[in-house]
């Protein structure tokens, strides 16, 4: 039996046979699979704020596991949202769409191994396709209210924190270099900037064709962070060579800068902000990068 019935604003929505779905999922419609486990349901929560983004469009998003690495495409197209290479260096997947999934999409879908799927909605022929494995859990997504607050336990309390709704947009970008990006060197700034808003902090991003080549994330140093993001890029052969760069928070030196840029990498988004970021600048100016500030830190933990 699969859950039909309206979600209420309830912590725990009752399932037809009296058990209990988690909390990040009162924003959605269970159609397929049983929700469990902290893990799985934290998932769904930072996968739900990614897909509400009021900064977003109606836009595909294929998404990781354990809220490493948020967004792994953005593009119009199915093929390549869907793209398996996009996948490989994962082995559980979280997937979600802004749109109603179709027969079209669920075919490509189900040739790979997605154990979570979140879409506004889902054709009857689509629903068949990937209702066949038992496990994969399907869920409907539902308008919500984006909290006014956020909490963090520490010990002995809690933190409460503005959640962070600055999605940076074109308006926002302050070239610093004497190279301006190009067009197609925006977009991918754009995307990685947003990659990056979703993606744990220490986090460097890593990004090319508004695809994601690799990120390092919640690293205690940004330099660790970009060689992870490289490391990964690497392993799995994805091209560095013409990408872009993305940090949640500004570069206290121009190391990052300097490795970025013996990997390839052309242009470069940042916060600003440092009391050094002139040197950071100075090199990019040095190298042809362009680099572009936007007065945003995005920093999540």
């Amino acid at each position: 039996a699969f859950l039909m019935m309206e979600i209420a604003d309830v912590v725990h929505p009752v399932r037809p046979d009296g058990r209990r779905d988690p909390g990040a999922v009162r924003s959605a419609q269970t159609k397929h699979g049983e929700i469990s486990g902290y893990v799985i349901d934290s998932d769904i929560g930072a996968l739900r704020a990614v897909v509400a983004d009021p900064g977003q469009v109606a836009l595909h998003r294929v998404c990781a596991d354990h809220q490493a690495e948020m967004i792994r495409a953005e593009t119009e197209d199915s093929q390549v949202a869907l793209d398996p290479t996009l996948l490989i260096q994962h082995q559980r997947v979280t997937g979600a769409a802004n749109r109603t999934i179709d027969a079209e999409v669920a075919e490509k879908i189900d040739k790979l191994f997605f154990e979570i799927l979140m879409a506004p909605d889902f054709s009857p022929e689509a629903l068949h396709i990937l209702q066949a494995k038992k496990n994969r859990i399907l869920l409907r997504t539902r308008a919500i209210s984006r909290p006014e607050k956020q909490l963090r336990s520490i010990l002995n309390g809690v933190l409460e924190q503005d959640p962070d709704d600055i999605t940076d947009s074109k308006e926002d970008l302050k070239v610093v270099t004497k190279r301006s990006p190009s067009k197609e060197e925006e977009a991918d700034l754009l995307f990685a900037s947003k990659v990056s808003k979703h993606t744990r902090s220490n986090t460097i991003v890593i990004a090319k064709d508004r695809r994601l080549i690799g990120s390092g994330t919640g690293q205690t140093s940004r330099v660790d962070a970009l060689r992870q993001a490289l490391n990964k890029a690497e392993a799995f052969q994805l091209d560095t060579e013409g990408a872009v760069m993305a940090s949640d928070a500004f570069f206290p030196f121009p190391d990052c800068v300097e490795i970025a840029h013996e990997a390839g990498v052309e242009a470069v988004i940042q916060p600003g902000g440092s009391v050094k970021d002139e040197l950071s600048v100075n090199f990019c100016d040095a190298s042809n990068m362009a680099m572009v500030f936007t007065g945003h830190r995005h920093f999540k933990h």
